[in-house]
């Protein structure tokens, strides 16, 4: 079998057309923004984003007969590492979170009007979208808990319930939520719950607030669901299949997280040694220290690993086949490194590490969320044991759960 990372040459030109946007045009262009300055913020990305609609680096997620650029997802993965070097990037090439795997979910799921009325403006930039499924009552990491609960009422559905860590609930035109609609479904069961297409605003969705975290107040919803009225015909992918809907949505915008997640973690690794290549101290660089140069060691071993493991996960998922394992530990491992390599960055650093004169601290905050975001790593944990057990009973050998490479 022969395992070859060379992109083709298209693909290639590609990588250094998404490079040469963010790196020549975006990050100047944000530069000249005004901290505070929300409306030439605002401004200034929708500027970007016409001028990589222009240039042919929109949507490159999605499937070309959809306006996209048709990517696999081992494409993807360079075109969002090379994005993600700056905060937006992602968003000017119309492939963040959540509106992308909500991209995914309704191109797949979703009905021709549905499709119509809700991913066409996605993909065209025109709205942004929610999907709410967490709840504070309940482990947000067991979604067969769902305690928010639609009631059948001649041809609507009304809905009751409370979410919480809602992302982009503030700003979203709609929402896909989560709810409990089959009562005769023991609790536990993954065909208990029901996906629905929320117009937004709407009088039975309470906005309570934004969730303060570790990065600031902004980005994440309590939402209060109180007789929330919907017709039949915003029901999702069918009745009783919410969870499949939310799994199926999940694993690409995990491994898509991740291929974000190796380019802050190139960032600060990049930013380390430029560090211990310009700073001296008891009579050497840093560079020459072998403390540092240990750090510096652990970090490349470990952002090669990530990037193995995404790229092979990607190939997976290109190929139609059972991408699960390689997903749940590409997730996990992408992001306890993210949080390493930071963290070993801020070290070098010293206390201009843990200012915000650099970007470590602010990356820092975000990085303790991907531990958690998409799946717990305990949750990845078990799953991956439970695959490995099975692998083991099944054919009496773990080589299926752990790759299945050819070696």
């Amino acid at each position: 079998m022969a395992i070859d990372f060379t992109l083709a040459p298209e693909h290639e030109e590609i990588r250094k057309r998404v490079r040469a946007f963010i790196q020549g045009t975006v990050i100047p262009a944000m530069d000249e923004v005004q901290e505070g300055d929300r409306d030439a913020y605002l401004r200034t990305i929708f500027h970007l984003r016409s001028l990589a609609q222009e240039q042919g680096l929109w949507l490159p997620h999605m499937p070309k007969e959809w306006g996209g650029m048709g990517l696999g997802h081992v494409e993807l993965a360079m075109v969002q590492s090379e994005a993600a070097k700056t905060r937006i990037g992602p968003w000017v090439l119309n492939c963040q979170a959540p509106d992308e795997g909500n991209m995914h979910t309704l191109l797949h799921w979703a009905n021709d009007e549905q499709k119509e009325k809700y991913l066409r403006p996605l993909l065209e930039g025109r709205q942004m979208s929610c999907f709410a499924m967490t709840e504070p009552e309940v482990a947000g990491s067991d979604p067969t808990l769902i305690r928010t609960e639609a009631v059948q009422d001649g041809d609507e559905w009304i809905i009751n319930g409370h979410k919480w860590f809602i992302s982009n609930a503030r700003r979203a035109n709609f929402a896909i939520l989560i709810a409990r609609t089959e009562k005769d479904v023991p609790e536990g069961s993954r065909g208990a719950n029901t996906a629905f297409l929320i117009d937004l605003p709407n009088p039975g969705w309470n906005d309570v607030r934004e969730v303060e975290t570790m990065h600031g107040s902004t980005g994440h919803s309590e939402i209060v669901i109180k007789d929330l009225r919907v017709p039949s015909s915003a029901i999702l992918g069918g009745r009783g299949n919410g969870h499949r809907l939310g799994q199926y949505r999940l694993g690409p915008a995990r491994l898509a997280h991740c291929m974000r997640w190796i380019s802050q973690a190139e960032t600060a690794l990049d930013m380390m040694v430029d560090r211990a290549l310009n700073r001296y101290s008891h009579g050497s660089l840093l560079a020459e220290k072998q403390g540092i140069q240990w750090m510096i060691a652990d970090s490349a071993m470990e952002l090669y690993q990530c990037k193995l493991m995404v790229l092979h996960a990607a190939s997976k998922i290109d190929k139609g086949e059972d991408f699960r394992t390689e997903v749940s530990m590409a997730k996990h491992f992408v992001a306890n490194s993210l949080n390493r390599i930071i963290d070993r960055a801020i070290q070098v650093h010293g206390a201009l590490g843990y200012s915000t004169d650099t970007p470590l601290a602010h990356m820092f905050q975000h990085a303790r969320w991907a531990r958690f975001a998409d799946g717990a790593d305990e949750i990845h944990q078990m799953r991956i044991a439970e695959r490995t057990i099975a692998a083991y009973q099944a054919t009496g050998s773990t080589s299926a759960a752990t790759g299945d490479l050819p070696l």
